[in-house]
């Protein structure tokens, strides 16, 4: 079965959304573009928002956040208990969103990174396993931080 992507962004970054989007669904994900349509000017916590509830209910298994630079998309994405989103630029930082964070949403940020280096940091990120061990603690505490602050 193919793993379900959910991918969104603000309008600055509706082109690269539609190319991200033909490459994950040429590379055989099932795709759910969650908007926006056009250009047109869209305010990026709703798109953040709407990408973190799919992402939390279960209908997507991963997400795909853009917006000009990435960070405000991803500052809404990570409002939400059940999302670890992980700004990234290039390959490396993509790989180790997923092996050492456990990230199931990767952003992006449009005006700074050119479409082939974002193919590059999908393939990193979706083929890149969670390596667990000792990284497994830190994940668990970022979904508990009140439990854990008093532990440093």
């Amino acid at each position: 079965m193919a793993l379900r992507i959910a991918i969104a962004s603000d309008h600055a970054a509706v082109d690269l959304k539609a190319v991200l989007t033909d490459y994950l669904r040429q590379n055989g994900y099932d795709v759910s573009d969650l908007g926006p349509p056009s250009t047109d000017s869209v305010d990026y916590p709703l798109y953040g928002y709407k990408l973190a509830d799919v992402i939390a209910s279960g209908q997507a298994d991963y997400g795909v956040a853009l917006c000009g630079s990435g960070i405000g998309i991803s500052i809404a994405i990570n409002r939400n208990p059940a999302c670890r989103c992980a700004l990234v630029s290039e390959p490396l930082s993509a790989t180790f969103a997923r092996s050492h964070n456990d990230a199931n949403v990767i952003a992006m940020g449009a005006r700074l990174i050119g479409p082939e280096m974002a193919k590059a940091c999908l393939d990193a990120f979706f083929s890149t396993d969670f390596a667990g061990d000792r990284h497994q603690r830190r994940v668990d505490q970022l979904s508990n931080p009140i439990l854990t602050k008093d532990q440093a």
